[in-house]
Formats: structure tokens, sequence, C-alpha cells
């Protein structure tokens, strides 16, 4: 450690309470990275810091600008694209003690929520004024709301009712030299300046360091319908998928499981799903019109080579719960690699079957499940250690192969998991040099001396 790394802790040591400022070697190995894949020996941060207030914050990044001190800010640390990895000397600042949820307006349909108030959390204190907060990442039970903004979260709801972005009325943000400021409003609407708050809400800790937000809350809906739909290929359920919308049934909840994902489940459960089909879709529709769009779906499938649930069974509420578990069964590491593409949805059917074509093409496994309702597709490649010449090679060049393939078909290289540390490379595929630029003095206007989660995102 160098001197000036040891005069900045022993300064940062005068300005917070002992059991604030962490060094203990377990705690710096768990704060080091996130679910995102990894290879090699993680590296340690100097400490971890848990502030408690803003004012915390606040002290924390005047003397990291000071001494020049990159910052990765971070809460549970579910993301999946190495957003919150550390790459070097740097210090943590964990904000999961900043947990308060500040206030509910239920008549305004307004939460105020500290950082590290977790989302399954605040929907329990909203759903006494018969509220909800929208959006719902499958780990919606351990993410922070922080994290849910750092990466613009989706989730299974996000078909009808939006990614985090459209839930986010207002942040206040301190800045990389300490400055405490109030971006957005406390209306749905409104059009004053510039829309910070938009610029704010996926920047992924680049930025600033969000330490409130004023949320929007929705209706908890009156009625809920789910239905299962076991079809015979994965073909045949995207195509499923093109029929709802012809439909005009708009579900809350519109997820795409392939057979191998099928296979996880009945393993993970002791069901027997994959013997009765090739694919699965698993559809919620909500609110006073619920039962009509029930009738609506069950008149769209009839005669088609489907199985759906029988109406009002547990068995398609269960199977949603058992989705939201599917997609992190375990860390990615070398072996395996899991993605984030959207494409429009109409592309959805070629996407799905050049993507089966690339992975037979270098010999590894792959299986799909997706958020169907907007085209965000969740391919997972998967290989043996061994497993014929060069392994590693062909998983990623699979794994190239499959964003390529996205962009080409009009979609994009993430969809709700953020770029991180994992996808920046790829940025540059989707994205003009102009834009990049227009990006970087951005960052350089925010945090001129790139201390904020360097080298994420951008």
């Amino acid at each position: 450690m160098s001197e000036t790394q040891s005069d900045f802790l022993i300064q940062l040591n005068t300005v917070l309470s002992a059991e604030q400022l962490e060094q203990r070697a377990e705690v710096l190995l768990e704060n080091s990275r996130d679910f995102g894949q990894f290879v090699g020996d993680p590296i340690m941060p100097l400490a971890v810091v848990y502030p408690r207030t803003v004012e915390d914050v606040q002290k924390v990044m005047r003397l990291a600008y000071e001494h020049r001190m990159p910052v990765v800010s971070r809460g549970a640390g579910t993301g999946v694209s190495g957003g919150v990895h550390v790459t070097g000397k740097c210090i943590v600042l964990n904000l999961m003690q900043m947990n308060r949820i500040v206030e509910v307006r239920p008549e305004d349909e307004v939460a105020v929520v500290e950082p590290g108030v977790i989302n399954y959390d605040l929907n329990v204190a909203v759903s006494e004024h018969g509220l909800m907060y929208a959006p719902d990442p499958a780990s919606y039970k351990m993410s922070t709301i922080g994290g849910n903004i750092a990466t613009n979260a989706g989730g299974l709801r996000c078909a009808k009712y939006g990614v985090t972005r459209e839930s986010v009325l207002a942040v206040d943000v301190v800045l990389s030299d300490g400055r405490l400021v109030h971006l957005g409003r406390n209306t749905f609407k409104g059009v004053a300046g510039y829309d910070l708050t938009g610029l704010f809400t996926g920047s992924e800790g680049t930025l600033g360091v969000v330490v409130r937000a004023v949320l929007r809350l929705r209706y908890l809906p009156v009625d809920e319908r789910d239905i299962s739909m076991l079809f015979p290929s994965l073909e045949a359920a995207v195509l499923g998928v093109q029929r709802i919308a012809r439909a005009r049934v708009q579900p809350a909840i519109l997820e795409l499981l392939d057979l191998p994902t099928i296979e996880i489940l009945d393993d993970q459960y002791s069901t027997n799903y994959a013997a009765h089909g090739g694919a699965m879709l698993l559809v919620r529709v909500d609110g006073y019109g619920a039962e009509k769009e029930e009738a609506v779906l069950r008149e769209t499938f009839e005669n088609q080579e489907v199985t759906l649930s029988d109406s009002g069974a547990d068995e398609a509420t269960t199977l949603i719960e058992m989705r939201r578990t599917s997609r992190g069964d375990t860390k990615d590491d070398a072996y395996r690699m899991g993605e984030d593409i959207a494409v429009p949805k109409s592309k959805m059917s070629d996407y799905v079957r050049e993507l089966r074509q690339i992975a037979y093409s270098h010999e590894v496994d792959v299986r799909v499940i997706a958020h169907a309702g907007d085209g965000n597709l969740h391919p997972t490649f998967s290989v043996e250690p061994g497993a014929g010449v060069d392994p590693l090679a062909r998983l990623s060049k699979a794994l190239e192969g499959s964003i390529r393939l996205a962009i080409e078909m009009g979609g994009t290289i993430t969809g709700e998991h953020g770029v991180g540390l994992i996808k920046r490379d790829w940025l540059s595929w989707e994205q003009t040099a102009d834009v990049l630029l227009l990006q970087q003095e951005i960052k350089a206007l925010f945090d001129p001396r790139n201390i904020l989660n360097p080298g994420k995102a951008l």
C-alpha cells in the first residue's frame, strides 16, 4: 500500500465510525465482485465503506476526490455484468445500510427510499396501501433499489409496466466531488430542463452515487390470471408470442422457457414438464380485464398444438415463481456464459433459430429463457471442461456470434443487465464512434478525475 493510500485511509477513519470501515479479508472478498463472469483471482479493494447517511457519502466522496481514489458503489451485488467487479486499487462504497423507506405517499402513488432498500421489502410496505413497485428483476428478493436504478433493471412485469426508468421520478445524487444535487420531480409529468434523472438511471455508478429516489407506484391488480402453455418446440412457442400480440392481449408477464431450462426446473423441483413439451410460455394477465383477456387467450389457442393449464389452477403461478430462479442457478464462470440481448419482437423467431445453429456449429450447449413480451432474451452457453478441442475458445466464439447476430437484427447487446465490465468491448459493435465519444464527454463532465467506477459501462 502506498503512502498516499495509507493517508487516505487514515483520513477516512477520522470522518467515519470504526465499524463503518472494513478491511477484514472475508469482507473485502465478498465485496470484490458480483455474479458476472470472473476468470482468475479476484482483486481486493483497499477497504469497504458502509455509509449510513447522505452526509457519510459526501464525506467519503470529498476525500476520494481529493486523493483521486477510485470508488465502486454497490448494493447486494446481484448483477451479472461485472458492474461492480474490482479491477484495481479502490474502495467499495457499500450502500446496504442506507435502507430506509423514507416516505410512502399513497395519495400521490409515490415512495421515497434510500438506495439500500430491498425491492421485495418496498413492495411489502406499499402493498398495504393497495400499491406496488412494478419493476421486479428475478433477484427482487435480494437486489436493492439503488442497484436496480444503476442498471435500469427490468424483470418479469416489464412487458406491461416497463423497466426501472419508467418508475424513477427523481434522484438525489452525490457527485464525485461530494456535492449533493436533486434531479427530477415529485410529479408523474414534468419536462423542465434535460432529463438528468433518466441519464443517471442505468449509468452503473459512473456518474454519481444515488442516495435517495422518488419512485412511482402502481395499483396492485384487483385480479390476476396465470396460464402456462406447453408447446412442442421452441420455435412454436416463439410463434405463440406473436399470436398473443395479434390477439391484442397485453400480458403483465410473458416468459419463455426452452426445453433445457424446463429440464433444470424439473430437476430442482421434482416436476416432469419436459416429458410433455419442448418449450413453455408463462402468461399473467391482470387488472379488471384479466378474466376477459384469459378468455381471449384460450380462444386464440383453441385447436392449436399446445397444452394450457386449467383456469384458476395454481400450477402456472408456481411455474412463474420457479422461473425466477432459472437464470441464476449458478454464477457464470469460464465454462458457462449467460447473456442479455434484445431484438425486435418480430425477429425473435429468426434469432432463436439462428442462435441454435451458432451453438451447434461451435459444439456448445445453449439454453434460452426470455422476457418474451419485449424481445429480451437470455441465452446461456455452456461447455464441459475438456470437451473437444479448445472448449473455451468455442464457447467465446458462440457467445460473440450471438451478440453480433442480435445487432444485425436491429437489437442490442444488453436489454436490462447493463454493460458493466463484461460487455464493454462490445459496445462499439452497437454504437458509433461519435456516440461513444459523446458519452465519454458526459462522463468527464460529471467525473473529471475518473474516480467513479472507472473502466465500466464505457
